[in-house]
């Protein structure tokens, strides 16, 4: 069984995964005392306006703007994430709020969750790290529930990019094209487009100004 742990208990030493992955990622967040803007991302609130509130997961759930903004709206929120830095801010974000997350610590690929448990799985910008034979594209399509949705969002061009001087290297994590190529007929795409990104105020990432998103429906 997968530890959860709600919002007013604080996450315990229990992470499932590589220790390098949770070492760069806890040092990215350390460096700052708050990373990312504290709002949802525009794509996320876009494409599940029209979706019924349900179970979701939240894939590289950072500080927990997402995971805070749908379990505001009615939803059954598990979120996850690789720094122990971050979920830390994610659980206080989430206490702040007066809204219950299960949180897991762990790469996808180790957090051992069943298989179709989410009406929604939402992973926005580089979340989830590639791995031989797409073992994690895999897992991001086997978490999604019969009449779910999977939404993969990232930042458009990312792909040409260099390493930046910390390290980190975009060409290392799964694109949304990646996980379309997986897609077979049990699925269907809704949404297969770059749009210009509805960017949160501040916050790493802002820079950016178009969003490449993927919207797909399991359909048995």
């Amino acid at each position: 069984m997968t530890e959860h742990i709600a919002a007013e208990g604080s996450p315990a030493d229990t992470y499932r995964g590589d220790p390098t992955v949770r070492a760069e990622w806890d040092n990215r967040y350390a460096d700052r005392h708050q990373l990312w803007s504290g709002r949802p991302n525009g794509a996320l609130v876009a494409e599940t306006a029209d979706l019924t509130p349900g179970r979701v997961l939240d894939v590289g759930c950072g500080e927990g703007a997402d995971a805070v903004w749908l379990a505001r709206g009615g939803w059954d929120v598990t979120a996850l994430e690789v720094s122990g830095v971050a979920l830390d801010r994610a659980v206080g974000h989430a206490r702040d709020a007066d809204v219950v997350v299960r949180w897991i610590h762990a790469e996808l690929t180790e957090a051992k969750l069943r298989p179709g448990s989410f009406d929604l799985v939402s992973a926005q910008y580089p979340a989830l790290l590639r791995t031989p034979d797409a073992v994690a594209e895999r897992a991001l399509l086997s978490a999604v529930a019969p009449g779910g949705v999977l939404l993969l969002v990232h930042h458009a061009g990312m792909d040409t990019q260099r390493p930046d001087e910390g390290g980190f290297d975009p060409a290392d994590y799964v694109w949304p094209s990646m996980v379309a190529e997986l897609l077979d007929d049990d699925w269907r795409i809704e949404v297969d487009e770059q749009r210009p990104r509805v960017a949160p105020e501040g916050g790493a990432g802002a820079h950016h100004t178009d969003d490449i998103v993927l919207r797909a429906r399991r359909l048995r």
